[in-house]
């Protein structure tokens, strides 16, 4: 079938409204940094490292949460209805964090905000990849990685704009008295809830996932979903395909089905790469800026400038993945990530070591940001979407989501130990270790899987099971 068959604007229409849960993901992931100088003397944990620590990851534990449930959740009600529910949250959330006037407060919100990216980060690749023509599946799952870039650079821009300018060497009590300390942390978070109610309504719009409804058995809901997409041809044979994937499952379709050994290779190879996308260090550029371009001589002015500039550049680069990945393939923009990081990181460590300073390290740290813009943060997202097989996708993927949340909280965790303990120089060798590490795995395990149907990827992944 050619690709001018398609129903290229529904197929947009849906896939931008599903991908607004990755906006709000990136930008409830990152407004945190921001508001952090403020915050922490509202509530006066300054003093202790414990607190702060709780409070950059405490939302980290609610996404675990969140990717736990989305299984379960959209598997039984249906992934509309998931996605409107972790909008819900992403309100809630936004709400109540500006308003917080207790830490313990502050931190159930954060928690609760975390369930919603748990849910979205699994719902809304997931929907896309559902929805979308095999040919062109890669760029359109890639959308929902360049809305997660966009609301990290519109939270980098928005607390650029709300904070107002502090002078150097102010105290902390200070801080906490001035209109930022008081007030603008709050508008950062409440700048949140704008997005979240309009993905909230526009949800409302889009269609259920056809493959979940014959998924049910409610193939008169589903054919004229896909009847739409591509034409009353298309969607015979993908109705005919996706019933031959569902009607050789023996079993019910929910996380004991994982323990199928057809499906364990597949699960790995989900979870290996989900892991690898944090562990491979880039997250702690945008968790801990401040302490990264501080070892590298830059002060805080000039911090949030180059936060800003990661941010443009994560976003041009997320335009490359998403204009290649359906003409290079999954494989190779893998390799090419996870080779491309080993050897960035050598040379960062390397620059730390020697006590390199100003551009040279902020040359590496976007370079860095650039090739994983275009590889390992949007490509894994479209593998996970792709290699599940429909009887299981849901708690499959909820599984991988999982794997991929806990490894955020470890690495944002461990980030601060690993840097006092090793230096900047040993942190970054650490994380160029594990990126070859994956080089390896992706090159050995993991197999094309452009331009070929979910059907047909299935079928290659458990044909020697």
């Amino acid at each position: 079938m050619k690709n001018e068959q398609y129903n290229f604007t529904f197929l947009l229409k849906i896939s931008s409204v599903s991908a607004m849960g990755g906006l709000l993901f990136g930008y409830d992931y990152v407004v945190i940094g921001g508001a952090k100088p403020f915050y922490e003397r509202f509530f006066d944990i300054t003093s202790s490292a414990g607190l702060q620590a709780w409070a950059m990851s405490s939302a980290l534990v609610g996404c675990i949460v969140g990717a736990v449930v989305s299984g379960l959740v959209s598997d039984k009600y249906g992934r509309k209805k998931a996605l409107l529910g972790s909008a819900l949250l992403f309100i809630a959330a936004s709400s109540g964090t500006g308003l917080s006037e207790s830490f313990n407060v502050f931190i159930g919100f954060r928690l609760l905000g975390g369930i919603g990216i748990g849910l979205a980060s699994a719902l809304s690749p997931m929907y896309i990849a559902e929805v979308t023509p095999s040919r062109i599946r890669g760029r359109f799952v890639s959308i929902n990685q360049m809305t997660v870039v966009i609301g990290i650079l519109l939270a980098q821009i928005v607390n650029l704009l709300i904070a107002e300018k502090v002078p150097d060497g102010a105290s902390d009590s200070f801080i906490a008295g001035s209109w930022n300390g008081q007030m603008g942390w709050r508008w950062m978070f409440w700048a949140c809830g704008i997005p979240s109610v309009l993905f909230f309504l526009l949800t409302f719009f889009i269609p259920e996932s056809p493959r979940w409804l014959l998924k049910v058995g409610k193939p008169e809901a589903a054919f004229p979903i896909l009847e739409k997409i591509g034409g009353s041809v298309y969607a015979q044979q993908e109705t005919d395909n996706i019933r031959a994937s569902l009607a050789d499952a023996s079993e019910k379709a929910d996380f004991k089905a994982l323990l199928n050994p057809a499906f364990i290779p597949i699960l790995i190879i989900g979870v290996v790469l989900a892991v690898l996308q944090q562990w491979c260090g880039i997250n702690t550029v945008f968790n801990y800026a401040e302490e990264i371009f501080t070892a590298a001589g830059y002060g805080v002015s000039d911090t949030l400038f180059n936060i800003v500039i990661t941010g443009s550049v994560n976003l041009v680069f997320t335009f490359v993945a998403m204009l290649t990945v359906d003409k290079w393939g999954r494989k190779k923009l893998m390799v090419f990530g996870a080779g491309g990081l080993t050897l960035n990181f050598i040379l960062l460590g390397s620059a730390f070591f020697f006590h390199l300073k100003g551009v040279a390290v902020l040359t590496l740290v976007v370079t860095a940001i650039a090739i994983y813009a275009m590889s390992l943060a949007p490509i894994v997202w479209v593998v996970l979407s792709e290699i599940f097989p429909n009887r299981i996708r849901g708690a499959a993927m909820a599984s991988a989501t999982f794997a991929l949340w806990v490894a955020c909280f470890v690495l944002t965790y461990t980030f601060p130990l690993l840097n006092k303990s090793l230096g900047a120089a040993g942190t970054f060798w650490v994380y160029s270790g594990i990126c070859l590490s994956g080089f390896i795995f992706i090159a050995i395990k993991l197999p094309e899987t452009k331009g070929k149907s979910l059907e047909e990827i299935e079928n290659i992944l458990t044909k020697n099971v």
